[in-house]
């Protein structure tokens, strides 16, 4: 029978010290500066991240304008990097709520989605995979950082991260197992090395299927990629991150050529008109980070969210505390 190592109280306490903790040693290692982020934006803005396209998101009207809740910041805050004028290799990071009512609920999954959101200005030659993996080596060091100060605090906890990250394209990772799919892939990669990049997310493969799906406006699929960790609690990859290097011009152009339903927008055309500076970002989860952190079975231990009768029940038999 699962027990959790931490009491409720304990928990509600490290949560707080692993989201301070990892604020801080995110925005040193990156160069990023806190920001202010909406919770709603115009639907005409075209600001509002599209997912794969088949979300809905949540949205109400006011004075005869239709405003939809955020289902991440990506685009706006690279808008924002623009308007607030940050110099080259500096950024900012946010918090980012959002409210996923097409989610299918699970351990790892709820209608509710809590993720740093972060993004900064490079320059055209950083646009390489070199530069994408120093980002995230940074990241990952970050994440290594939190752990370590959580198990000085709760010895209870154990170490769960190696102290090197490994690195793998998508394409790779298909020929060594081509007989499996994309999600038995990554649990077999994750299982083996404990802690993944895959990168290329959104290309066509070899076999003419894609990785994963991606927004064709905001990620170059040749340079993004997913974090991921082995959670034993479940026995699952958990995706903490995902991110990349943004689309420039030519990469848009290429990218939403696949999409001839995806509508044009002020945000394409400004970065057509390369009015918006070039930049990396992503989200990094804060329930997630905590559920992995703290070795949690159910994303519903570290986050207040709404779960049907039939999630509670199953948690109650489990011994499992939903908050």
């Amino acid at each position: 029978m699962y027990t959790s190592k931490l009491t409720v109280i304990q928990t509600e306490s490290a949560i707080k010290e692993i989201k301070d903790i990892f604020e801080h040693s995110l925005s040193r290692a990156l160069g990023l500066r806190r920001v202010s982020a909406p919770l709603f934006v115009d639907a005409a803005s075209g600001l509002n991240d599209r997912l794969t396209g088949k979300e809905r998101p949540l949205s109400f009207g006011y004075s005869g304008t239709t405003i939809e809740i955020v289902q991440s910041l990506a685009k706006w805050k690279r808008q924002a990097l623009h308007y607030y004028g940050f110099d080259i290799h500096s950024g900012l990071y946010t918090d980012m709520n959002a409210i996923r009512p097409s989610e299918t609920l699970d351990a790892t999954h709820s209608l509710y989605v809590d993720q740093w959101d972060w993004e900064k200005v490079i320059t055209a030659s950083d646009r390489t995979v070199v530069f994408l993996r120093q980002e995230v080596k940074k990241i990952y060091s970050s994440i290594r950082h939190v752990e370590q100060r959580l198990i000085q605090k709760y010895p209870v906890l154990s170490q769960k991260l190696p102290e090197t990250l490994y690195f793998i394209d998508s394409e790779t990772l298909r020929q060594k197992y081509p007989e499996l799919t994309p999600e038995q892939r990554e649990e077999q990669i994750t299982k083996e090395k404990q802690a993944v990049f895959i990168e290329r997310i959104g290309v066509k493969l070899g076999d003419g299927a894609s990785h994963d799906q991606r927004s064709p406006d905001y990620d170059d699929w040749q340079l993004n990629g997913d974090l991921l960790l082995w959670h034993d609690p479940l026995g699952i990859p958990l995706e903490m991150s995902s991110m990349g290097i943004r689309v420039d011009k030519k990469s848009l152009s290429a990218q939403l050529s696949h999409f001839p339903q995806w509508n044009a927008t002020d945000f394409h055309t400004n970065i057509l008109n390369e009015t918006l500076p070039l930049t990396i970002g992503g989200g990094i989860g804060q329930s997630r980070l905590c559920q992995f952190i703290l070795e949690k079975k159910h994303i519903g231990e570290v986050q207040a969210s709404y779960w049907p009768s039939h999630i509670i029940d199953d948690c109650k038999r489990n011994n499992i505390n939903l908050l």
